[in-house]
């Protein structure tokens, strides 16, 4: 090759490299930038960025306890905690990978967006959730469609569009997706294993509410345990539903215990598949711990870490 063509060359590799830059400068200036920091590889390099629910350990340990095992697991999260942890959490360089609402003295699942009549009180608990999960750059807040109420499914979904579309515009304001999740009806014996009564138990009919919403603010809560048990077929629907998952639980099927083998959920394969897909969010440990919880969580952690 000529001088003048390897110049000439050389000056049109740098073009297209400089373009490329300038493309990829003006298409992250439109992203907030909670997002893009949301949407990269860990300084870790760990694939999977792992949470931990507090509630699941909150017999064993304090909140301040379960951070500090967060920290020790090398876990990026502790979620559905009350926002006065939050100072702590960031000193600690971790995040809350999603908030929690207060509907008390009921469970936050109970009192859902199905019902009209809950919408005063869930706007209130949840802009107070969205607040503080923003100020801290917290990405996620938790939505539920709440028990049937005597709702048919239609009606139920359409009260949860009407007064989810109203909500979504102040997450969106506040940089924060709401997460709406799919609960399990079948398992009735315990109150944190199954909930009898929920509407929102079928996978496409919270996909459906999502879709007619039609906002980037509100995503899909993939509790892969319930999902195992009201749908099945688990990773064809993280591949179906990657656009819209917005946060990922895990814990062991039967029981919602440890999520090792002697349950029927392969999580390497889950993991293998969240990362095939390109999923960059959090993937919370929210099982019920049957023997040493620090050891539990240790197993289910190293699990997870692909």
């Amino acid at each position: 090759m000529s001088q003048r063509n390897q110049t000439s060359g050389a000056v049109n590799r740098r073009q297209i490299l400089k373009g490329a830059a300038v493309a990829t400068l003006l298409s992250a200036c439109s992203i907030p930038t909670r997002v893009l920091a949301a949407n990269t590889i860990p300084a870790d390099g760990k694939k999977i960025r792992q949470s931990i629910a507090h509630w699941c350990f909150s017999e064993y340990w304090t909140v301040e306890q379960t951070i500090d095992h967060a920290v020790q697991l090398g876990c990026r999260s502790v979620e559905l905690i009350e926002s006065q942890y939050f100072p702590l959490l960031r000193k600690k360089g971790l995040t809350c990978a999603i908030g929690q609402i207060d509907m008390a003295p009921d469970p936050p699942f109970v009192k859902g967006w199905n019902n009209p009549k809950h919408h005063d009180q869930l706007q209130k608990a949840t802009r107070d959730s969205i607040d503080a999960c923003s100020e801290f750059g917290y990405p996620n807040v938790i939505a539920f469609t709440g028990m049937n109420d005597g709702f048919s499914k239609k009606e139920g979904a359409n009260n949860c569009v009407e007064g989810l579309k109203k909500i979504v515009e102040y997450a969106q304001k506040k940089q924060v997706v709401l997460c709406i999740e799919v609960l399990n009806t079948r398992d009735a014996t315990h109150p944190m294993k199954g909930h009898p009564g929920y509407q929102g138990d079928d996978t496409e009919y919270v996909v459906d509410i999502i879709q007619r919403v039609d906002s980037a603010n509100l995503k899909l809560l993939f509790d892969v345990y319930h999902i195992q048990i009201m749908n099945g077929d688990v990773i064809r629907r993280l591949r179906q539903y990657r656009d819209i998952l917005g946060h990922v639980h895990v814990a062991g099927n039967p029981g919602r215990n440890e999520i090792g083998t002697d349950q029927e959920i392969c999580y390497k394969a889950v993991m293998e598949a969240l990362v095939e897909i390109g999923y960059q969010g959090y993937v919370g440990q929210e099982f019920l711990p049957t023997g040493d919880p620090l050891s539990s969580l240790t197993e289910a952690v190293k699990i997870c870490d692909i």
